[in-house]
């Protein structure tokens, strides 16, 4: 692939995460005080297709939110959502979004679980902090409440971003879609 059509699908997979991302956070089920959203589905399958650059749509959505467009849960928007109880999760998915897709840019396919598996943690240890010091819980009340109900989901999701990932490099996407061999850029 040369390097102007991989800088072309790279913005547009850019784009079209940032979407999906935003598109994730209207699908919710409300659920005090984190609500349970699709947003990890996408971020998870941006890793996949993107590898680490899986950042660059997830900053884009943070940024877009930060800036008053209302992509956050429920059509919220702006700073005070990252001052408020689901901030931490919301700055957790950069860890997240970079953990997971350097855990598919590697080969074995546990390498791809364990980042998958750090990037929740990350999102995790995030959000439990900030939602304990927001709200004045303690650690292990803001686990319960903020950690423990998401996990089965969680899990669901990334199996299935997994699943459709593989999927998408067998019908020729590459070891990540559009990119060519090891998800690594092409060169000059």
């Amino acid at each position: 692939m040369n390097l102007r059509r991989y800088r072309a699908l790279s913005i547009a997979h850019a784009g079209a995460f940032t979407a999906f991302l935003a598109a994730g956070s209207w699908i919710s089920i409300p659920f005090v005080p984190v609500p349970f959203t699709l947003q990890t589905l996408f971020l998870f399958l941006a890793a996949g297709i993107m590898g680490r650059y899986a950042v660059v749509p997830v900053s884009l959505y943070l940024l877009m939110g930060a800036m008053n467009l209302p992509v956050f849960h429920s059509g919220t928007a702006g700073i005070g959502v990252f001052l408020g109880p689901t901030g931490g999760y919301l700055v957790g998915f950069i860890p997240a979004a970079l953990l997971a897709g350097i855990g598919y840019e590697r080969s074995p396919r546990i390498a791809r679980y364990a980042g998958m598996a750090a990037g929740l943690s990350a999102l995790y240890a995030c959000g439990v902090a900030w939602l304990s010091f927001s709200t004045g819980l303690s650690l292990e009340v803001a686990l319960l409440l903020g950690v423990v109900p998401f996990i089965p989901g969680d899990i669901l999701k990334a199996a299935a971003a997994s699943l459709v990932t593989d999927r998408i490099a067998r019908l020729g996407g590459g070891k990540h879609a559009g990119i060519e061999g090891e998800g690594q850029r092409p060169g000059r």
